[in-house]
């Protein structure tokens, strides 16, 4: 397929068909580099980018405690039933 770069404002981009962005499954943020003269084009379908770094904060703040505490909910099938 032949495309050809149109004006937007000060910059220049190109207009991909339907069939394409469906194919590829592109929406909302992508991705783009330059790898040996060539423009690449993906999209930014990583859901946990930056959790790393999110768990470093939580944990340096204490906040890695279980969310029912030290067993505030217990019942009794928690005391009699289950072995750990």
């Amino acid at each position: 397929m032949k495309t050809q770069l149109i004006k937007i404002g000060n910059s220049r981009g190109i207009r991909l068909p339907k069939s394409i962005l469906d194919q590829c499954n592109l929406m909302g943020k992508l991705e783009i580099e330059v790898e040996d003269n060539k423009l690449i084009i993906r999209g930014d379908n990583n859901p946990r980018a930056g959790w790393n770094e999110l768990f470093k904060k939580a944990n340096s703040h204490k906040f890695d405690s279980t969310i029912d505490g030290d067993g505030i909910n217990l019942s009794s099938w928690d005391e009699n039933e289950w072995k750990w």
